[in-house]
């Protein structure tokens, strides 16, 4: 219903007529009107390469029921197996002050059975695959908030929980602090402090044409970092049919911090050349071959000898030809951990190469020209995995590491000039899941 004393924002009234039943009013607009910006106490939403949202869902007197949110954000970016930790305001040092502290004392009837830990830093943790339709959940403990529980609906996690006085009462929401997140190989992350946000609007579960609200959102963005010196998680061999010997992988590529105590290496020499069949054992079966191919080649020999990458994955790139209208590269990816990698994808970038790329024949292959002269690469159907490193039948034979190669094909009808031999062939960098 509208009295004449309403005012329609941004229109002027002409005249209004007024019946028995109905009234009939005439407007126009202003020209003159200027909406006036609405001021809010929120940061605006950020976008980083991972973005991490802690949203409060439902507040109590002495808890709260929180949500987290992880997307990834990153056309190159991969996070598998990862474990997210936060810090505490008021960590709990000892799991024994669960009971025995003053979380046992304020909730005597409280059941402390399915707590595991009151540790300043909590981990939650991936999923396995063998439970990725689980539909379950499971406890943790933070600061004085002193139980969690966790439903496991990844990447969305909620969190019940617990605080001690005197923060009790609805009002007193405060984030954890200190956010990292990192996986068996991802790219390294960055996150900065939890800064507050417009609360996030959630659609009716019932399919209805209605929106709820968030009673408060936290964001935490991450951006990914590039690896220090010998701390990535992967490395890059390289060999050409013009050359018969072999450049592996760096010295200590992947750092030689947890290298036993009784190993003797040289970890500022470079790595040997080795013969091409030797990237397919380990480092440790490689020993013998390096020093034969050095004693035929009359290449240097190091006391005590170059040490290992120590790379749970490496990649060899080989230029396989090179002839007048084009070229062919290979490339191999070497799996030397326990650890199978899922729906793996890797990703080059080859510079002015990149434009001339035709086809992979054992992967699927797209051309990104506008990430940096980017070809991505991921697996078909029916080869999803890169499975791990695995036994011979005799303990003496090499372990073998999960393999999958493939050759792809350049024209350079787009790219004259190429200088193969001399160095264009080869990637100026290589990504695998986002490392």
């Amino acid at each position: 219903m509208i009295s004449y004393n309403d005012q329609l924002i941004g229109f002027n009234y002409i005249f209004a007529h007024k019946t028995e039943t109905n009234m009939y009013m005439c407007c126009r607009k202003d020209r003159k009107f200027k909406p006036k910006q609405k001021k809010t106490k929120f940061a605006p939403r950020r976008i980083g390469d991972l973005n991490i949202m802690y949203d409060i869902l439902q507040a109590y007197g002495n808890n709260y029921m929180a949500q987290v949110t992880i997307n990834n954000d990153h056309p190159l970016g991969r996070l598998d197996h990862w474990n997210l930790t936060w810090e505490c305001v008021y960590p709990r040092d000892q799991p024994s002050e669960c009971i025995y502290g003053p979380a046992g004392q304020y909730y005597q009837d409280f059941d402390f059975s399915k707590v595991s830990n009151c540790q300043k830093k909590p981990i939650i943790s991936d999923l396995p695959r063998e439970l990725k339709d689980a539909d379950k959940e499971w406890y943790h403990p933070t600061k004085n908030n002193e139980r969690k529980r966790v439903e496991v609906h990844l990447p969305v996690t909620s969190l019940q929980v617990y605080k001690l006085p005197p923060d009790l009462n609805r009002t007193a929401l405060y984030p954890p602090q200190n956010w990292k997140v990192n996986g068996v190989l991802n790219p390294q992350y960055k996150c900065g402090p939890p800064f507050l946000v417009d609360p996030t609007e959630f659609p009716d579960p019932n399919g209805l044409n209605a929106k709820s609200f968030a009673i408060a959102t936290w964001q935490m963005v991450c951006n990914i970092t590039k690896p220090k010196e010998k701390q990535s998680k992967c490395c890059v061999s390289f060999s050409g049919y013009y050359n018969v010997s072999v450049i592996p992988c760096s010295t200590c590529a992947c750092g030689c911090n947890d290298l036993p105590d009784e190993r003797k290496c040289n970890q500022k020499a470079p790595a040997m050349l080795l013969p091409p069949e030797a990237l397919l054992v380990p480092f440790d079966n490689r020993t013998e071959k390096a020093k034969a191919w050095a004693k035929i080649k009359h290449l240097p020999v190091y006391d005590p000898l170059p040490c290992p990458d120590n790379c749970g994955v490496s990649i060899n790139w080989h230029v396989d030809s090179d002839y007048k209208s084009g070229w062919t590269a290979r490339i191999t990816l070497f799996n030397w951990g326990d650890i199978p990698f899922e729906n793996w994808f890797t990703a080059v970038q080859l510079g002015k190469a990149c434009l001339g790329y035709e086809k992979v024949y054992s992967f699927n292959g797209t051309k990104l020209p506008q990430q940096n002269n980017t070809i991505f690469f991921q697996r078909l159907p029916g080869l999803n995995y890169l499975i791990p490193v695995t036994n011979r039948s005799r303990p003496s034979d090499p372990r073998v590491p999960g393999k999958q190669q493939s050759v792809m094909s350049f024209t350079k009808k787009l790219t004259p000039g190429l200088d193969i031999s001399g160095g264009d062939g080869f990637p100026t960098r290589i990504l695998f899941y986002g490392e």
